[in-house]
């Protein structure tokens, strides 16, 4: 274009001039606007190409978030427990695609009856069992306590966290849970052998006037240390045979050597 149009300037001082024909600067006027046609086409192009380049970013920037909100992300660790959805399968906004647990740690949810209510507090100690492991005891700490009794049973809800890294607890157990509360009166302690429990009656023998006393007794906490609480059938200051014998009876004489 630029040749063109310096050509018809040239062109324009020689028939000026007269030193050309009126014909041959025609030509090379034709020829400049010729040029400054087909350049302004080309702009043209390229701007439309580069507004096509435009939309093309925009959609692979829409491709490539499409594609990341299609990419499902457990929000904290744990284990597929129930998967909703097969491969390839279309679902809808917001549909379930799997069932994610957490199993470290896990939160015992437990009932405190209305009677308890007063001496709950965060970061108590609790100790259960679930039927699972029947022998291995499991301990945790209140992390959550309810601010109101449930009108049905007038109990309290309160969650205790417990750790779980082996994994060997799993989500949905039963737990039977015991909350170390303070004591407000003296308590009766015996070694938990000295009591035998059959068909949910609880009995021990104690030593009165050198000869074994059979007593049904009501059981309270078990401790650490083997012991257990008695609330009812044994006083304080009374001895307890620790390990009673198969021979053991009520009113047979025994020897004690020690309380």
């Amino acid at each position: 274009m630029e040749r063109a149009e310096a050509d018809h300037e040239r062109y324009a001082k020689l028939v000026a001039g007269g030193m050309v024909s009126r014909s041959e600067y025609e030509l090379r006027r034709a020829d400049a606007l010729t040029a400054r046609a087909q350049y302004d086409a080309e702009i043209n192009t390229a701007r439309q190409l580069y507004q096509t380049l435009q939309a093309q970013r925009a959609r692979v920037s829409m491709a490539r978030k499409a594609a990341h909100d299609a990419e499902v992300r457990a929000p904290w660790d744990g284990l597929i427990a129930e998967k909703h959805v097969q491969p390839g399968q279309y679902v809808q906004r917001g549909a379930r695609i799997a069932t994610l647990v957490r199993v470290d740690p896990l939160r015992v949810e437990l009932a405190v009856p209305e009677t308890g209510v007063a001496a709950i507090r965060r970061g108590q100690k609790v100790a259960f069992r679930v039927q699972a492991y029947p022998d291995r005891p499991f301990e945790g700490s209140i992390a959550y306590v309810g601010p109101s009794l449930r009108t049905d049973s007038r109990a309290l809800v309160v969650e205790a966290l417990v750790p779980n890294r082996d994994g060997r607890l799993a989500p949905g157990l039963f737990a039977t849970a015991r909350i170390e509360l303070p004591s407000v009166r003296p308590s009766v302690l015996v070694p938990a052998a000295a009591v035998r429990t059959e068909a949910g009656v609880s009995t021990a023998f104690v030593v009165k006037n050198e000869r074994a006393e059979l007593r049904l007794v009501q059981l309270g906490r078990e401790l650490p240390g083997g012991f257990v609480e008695i609330e009812r059938g044994i006083v304080a200051g009374e001895k307890v045979v620790a390990k009673p014998v198969p021979q053991l009876g009520d009113g047979v004489f025994v020897t004690t050597q020690g309380s």
